[in-house]
């Protein structure tokens, strides 16, 4: 500027203070003011100033942050007639108008500011009192000080401002320095860098910060020059922004990922959940934008009452997002991999914290998250519906026959069983469904339907969708405690009295584990000559018209139909050798639903029992057998005189072998069939009984049944801990049986020498005629008739040598295996087996007998 046109803009200063200086009260008394060289230097410094404004040129912001000056300061009026005069100044455009508006605003607003500082204004009515706006003043801007207050300031007796203080304008300098020293440091300004963190916080690269993927998150470059403080707050700030966008990648990842079964129902409310939150910091993020349109204040500014955003207060707003956005992204990290209940639990872990504010953010987030999951357990319970589409729920269901639809129908999957359900109640939600199924499919049953609402009426709970929500555990157990209580009994109640459980129960007792004995004992005695019979001739229709026979000769035939219709005939496999004894067996057909607890495996174990039982049973029969034919011989015994002497002490001592043998395997055979029967089996049978009645649920039958079973299995000798020992009894039951072929062939060969002799006494002529008819009879060779008397007593010597010698052999072996069986006992594991010891020595036989025993 050259020295003409400086000349002309101080003239025109002076034209404008003396018309401001006219305006006033003093000037009108006085026409020279003595204050113009005063007014004037001040316009000259106001005008010298090189201060920059450090906020962007914005003149409707720059008039309401003074409309809301005025009016926290209680000046109403003046704020609504300077909004008035705002609007006037504004509107004015074309020649002659102000082009930069926002700068003669800014001017007035600096002044007026600067006229009331305690350091610069004493009484600011003296200075150019028309200078800038008259909604700025105030009367309480003048400060009226005592007279030592005014030789300590230097003021003259007019009043007229002498800013002795700071009579060179340091303030001024050192503002200028200031902000020449920020520009140097910074070379963004702040409100710049506030948009920019704001762009990045909703995953938007700003100008000056981006992603940068060395780091893995946003940043300011380094060839941007800005303070290290700033640098590192705003890198802070922007932690925010990269949790944003990991949040919102996995959402869009879950939303797009196809097939939807990687995602699932929980998947996608958790999804929703997250977007929904999202929504509320996109909400935040627009009111901070626009407080970030409010210029931050220079440091001379009053910033008291000024809506602005800086990088310090964004860092308060971002204070709750923070934690809240940080929580979710670690969710996000941990629930990538999972669905279903998994992810729930996962979510749930994280639930338990000290920490208000994440306890209720977690809280809402799950209830959204766990609403399919409750949803599917409510289904589940009261209507027996397992509708999980993407395999999310705790309860897997297999496709199976009705007869396995119990056991291997449905099981719980504990990979996705949540952490805040617990074991067992996720046991009695698996039994509540599969109770509501079994009724419904095996059972043909829909009186489930009314227990089930009774149970949600029970329980306070409506049987609505969207009735049950995480937090609300106790609720759910009611639930279903309520409902299994109710179902399990209707199940009960359908297992006992349409299908007669116990009836059947107690029939496979008595005709499997041979309880009626009258029909065991004609179903042996008929049945008994067909299985002599290899194994390869004898027909099942004729053994079941035997069957048919033996149940219509005995109490059997007053059972029910339905029942004795179920009782059948079956043929083991059987190989070369084998004898009907070892092949026959009785089966016992279990219909549905009862199938469910007669079992193939069940009914494998109940076929083993009766094999056992039907092997001692015959052990039993042919000792019976060879009484029978034993006791006539013993009374008939003194027709033997006529024999010689030494035949006849040799007849007698063979039989007192044999009859002292069988009296020992009769003990031995009695007792243990007394054990079986009244120790094993009926015992078995009373707990059982007991047990079924305190059953509460088809599990708890099913678990007496098995122990009813395995009572039997271990105290019969057939557990896998007894196989030596069972293997040592069927051996032994093997030597009675053959002891009773020594038996029969010892009596049928008695008979036939009580024969001879009782035609050797007949008369001379009876006994020609005898001889003629015998001779006809025995023509054989080796036929003791056939050689006469002194070869009939050789032939008789020898023949009961023989069998006395086969006797010893058979006594001494079956010592030997009763003692190797005894042994045995006291070494079992089984309590009931160590006792079984007990009863077989009750009246000290063996003892007495063998004391080694």
């Amino acid at each position: 500027m050259d020295e003409e046109e400086q000349n002309k803009l101080i003239d025109l200063v002076k034209e404008l203070v003396h018309r401001l200086l006219s305006q006033s009260p003093q000037s009108q008394q006085n026409p020279q003011n003595p204050n113009f060289e005063n007014s004037f230097r001040y316009a000259l410094r106001i005008l010298s100033s090189r201060l920059t404004p450090s906020i962007a040129p914005d003149a409707a912001a720059i008039a309401e942050s003074v409309k809301r000056r005025l009016a926290t300061q209680g000046k109403s009026s003046d704020a609504l007639s300077f909004a008035d005069l705002f609007a006037k100044f504004s509107s004015k455009t074309g020649p002659g108008s102000v082009n930069n508006k926002w700068a003669v605003i800014y001017l007035l607003k600096i002044i007026s500011e600067d006229r009331k500082s305690a350091k610069n204004v004493v009484n600011s009515s003296t200075l150019l009192p028309n200078l800038g706006v008259h909604e700025l003043e105030s009367k309480n801007d003048s400060r009226v000080l005592n007279g030592k207050e005014d030789k300590q300031l230097g003021w003259r007796q007019n009043g007229v401002l002498l800013v002795n203080k700071d009579p060179e304008n340091l303030r001024d300098v050192a503002f200028r320095e200031f902000v020449n020293l920020v520009k140097e440091e910074n070379e963004v300004s702040e409100e710049v860098l506030v948009r920019d963190v704001l762009y990045c916080c909703q995953g938007i690269d700003g100008k000056y910060v981006k992603f940068n993927t060395m780091v893995d998150g946003y940043c300011l470059s380094d060839l941007v020059k800005v303070p290290r403080a700033t640098r590192v707050m705003v890198r802070k700030l922007c932690e925010l922004g990269w949790l944003f966008w990991k949040v919102r990648g996995y959402i869009s990842e879950s939303m797009e990922r196809f097939p939807a079964e990687d995602v699932g129902t929980v998947g996608q409310a958790f999804c929703a959940a997250l977007q929904d939150e999202l929504l509320e910091y996109y909400k935040l993020l627009a009111v901070l934008e626009a407080q970030a349109m409010n210029p931050i204040p220079l440091v001379s500014e009053s910033a008291g009452s000024g809506n602005y955003l800086s990088l310090r207060r964004l860092s308060v707003w971002f204070a709750e997002p923070m934690v809240k956005m940080r929580l979710m992204a670690v969710l996000v990290d941990k629930c990538r991999v999972l669905r279903g209940g998994a992810m729930a639990g996962a979510i749930h872990l994280h639930a338990q914290h000290g920490d208000l504010l994440v306890h209720e953010f977690m809280k809402r987030l799950l209830r959204r998250v766990c609403s399919p999951l409750f949803e599917m357990v409510r289904s589940w319970v009261l209507e027996g519906e397992l509708e999980d589409i993407f395999a999310e729920f705790f309860v897997v269901g297999h496709p199976v026959k009705a007869e396995s639809l119990w056991r291997d129908g449905y099981r719980l999957h504990s990979g996705m069983l949540p952490s805040f359900i617990s074991q067992s109640l996720a046991q009695r939600i698996l039994r509540t469904g599969k109770s509501i199924n079994f009724l419904r499919v095996c059972c043909d049953d829909r009186g489930w339907a009314d227990a089930a609402t009774e149970a949600a009426t029970a329980a306070g709970t409506s049987t609505r969708r969207g009735s049950l929500g995480y937090g609300e555990t106790d609720a759910l157990e009611t639930l279903v405690i309520e409902a299994a209580k109710r179902i399990d009994k209707h199940l009960l109640d359908v297992i006992y009295k349409r299908y007669k459980f116990r009836e059947h129960c107690l029939a496979i007792k008595r005709y499997l584990l041979l309880g009626q004995g009258d029909f065991v004992q004609y179903l042996m005695d008929i049945v008994g000559p067909e299985l002599s019979e290899p194994a390869n001739t004898i027909s099942s229709f004729k053994l079941a018209g035997l069957l048919e026979s033996a149940i219509r000769s005995s109490n059997a035939q007053y059972d029910d139909p339905d029942i004795l219709d179920r009782l059948r005939v079956k043929l083991m496999p059987h190989g070369t050798g084998d004898r009907g004894w070892d092949v026959f067996s009785l089966e016992y057909d279990a219909r549905v639903p009862l199938d469910t607890l007669f079992t193939e495996s069940v009914m494998a174990r109940y076929l083993k029992i009766f094999n056992f039982l039907w092997k001692l049973r015959r052990v039993e029969h042919a000792l019976i057998g060879a009484w029978k034919a034993m006791k006539p011989n013993c009374i008939t015994s003194n027709s033997f005189t006529k024999l010689q002497h030494a035949v006849k002490l040799q007849l007698l001592s063979t039989l007192r072998r044999c009859q002292v043998l069988w009296d020992e395997m009769n003990h031995f055979v009695t007792n243990l069939q007394y054990y079986i029967m009244f120790e094993v089996l009926e015992v078995s049978w009373s707990n059982f009984s007991n047990e079924m009645e305190a059953a509460k649920d088809l599990d708890d039958l099913l678990a007496a049944h098995e122990k009813y079973l395995h009572s039997i299995f271990e105290k019969s000798l057939l557990g896998e801990r007894s196989q030596s020992l069972f293997k040592s009894l069927f051996v032994l039951f093997d030597l009675i049986l053959r002891f009773r072929s020594h038996a029969d062939r010892l009596y049928e060969g008695i008979c036939e020498l009580q024969a001879r002799t009782m035609e050797s006494s007949l008369s001379s002529r009876d006994k020609k005629k005898s001889l003629r008819q015998t001779n006809d009879m025995h023509t054989k060779p080796g036929s003791w008739l056939s050689d006469g008397r002194k070869a009939l007593t050789q032939r008789a010597g020898e023949f009961l040598r023989n069998m006395e010698q086969e006797l010893d052999a058979t006594a001494n072996e079956y010592t030997s295996l009763l003692e190797g069986f005894l042994a045995q006992l006291p070494v079992q594991q089984h309590v009931d087996l160590k006792f079984l010891l007990f009863r077989l020595d009750f009246t000290e036989f063996y003892t007495r007998l063998r004391p080694s025993v």
